[in-house]
């Protein structure tokens, strides 16, 4: 059995495919291509892949994780080419290799946030306010349902910029098996104290990291 690990992308009207719909497209995808994918035991076997992180619905992304095994070891490039030519629109492998760091080694995220107003301006200095308040207090659902957490000491700006009528914004938020912030949490925050009217018009996650901001691979 061979482990191998593609990095992927998932952009334009494939941001619409939810997380399981994403697993019944990939095992499609893995039956088309005629790759030897390694099959689960027992009664009911199963092509076996797992993504590292899920993504949410709407968001586009260009560092998806995705894990699978084969039966034959094959060149990198033959199975990234055989899995690309079956793709569906929006979707496209952009590495395979084999898997280097543990799924429990995720700890963040970073994601480019776009939003949309009249006065961008504004929004960024109301943006500016809520970031630089003692808490941002917003709530989360979790297990054992709705909880108020501080958003404040977990949201990281690396980058806030004005271009025409969008206020851009680039986050690195915590991310993996213990904590999984979303990027919508500060922009409901945002929306709870602004007097700007703005909208949501892309979100992209554009790397997952460890704990040492290493590119998770």
């Amino acid at each position: 059995m061979i482990k191998l690990r593609a990095i992927f992308e998932k952009k334009g009207r494939a941001k619409y495919i939810s997380h399981l719909d994403l697993n019944r497209c990939m095992l499609r995808i893995f039956r088309r291509s005629g790759l030897p994918i390694w099959y689960t035991e027992g009664y009911n076997p199963h092509p076996y892949f797992s993504f590292a992180l899920a993504l949410s619905l709407g968001f586009e992304s260009s560092c998806e994780v995705l894990d699978f095994n084969l039966n034959e070891d094959m060149p990198f490039d033959e199975v990234m080419n055989r899995l690309n030519a079956v793709m569906p629109e929006g979707m496209r492998i952009l590495a395979v290799g084999e898997p280097r760091l543990k799924i429990t080694e995720i700890a963040g995220a970073e994601y480019s946030v776009s939003l949309e107003t009249e006065n961008p301006e504004k929004l960024r200095t109301e943006m500016e306010k809520l970031l630089s308040g003692e808490s941002i207090l917003i709530e989360k659902k979790t297990k054992k349902g709705i909880k108020t957490v501080d958003l404040k000491p977990s949201v990281e700006l690396l980058s806030m910029t004005v271009e025409e009528s969008e206020l851009r914004l680039i986050l690195r938020l915590p991310a993996g098996t213990q904590t999984n912030f979303n990027p919508m949490l500060l922009i409901e925050a945002l929306k709870n104290t602004s007097e700007t009217p703005f909208e949501v018009c892309r979100i992209v996650r554009l790397g997952i990291l460890c704990e040492n901001n290493e590119i998770f691979s």
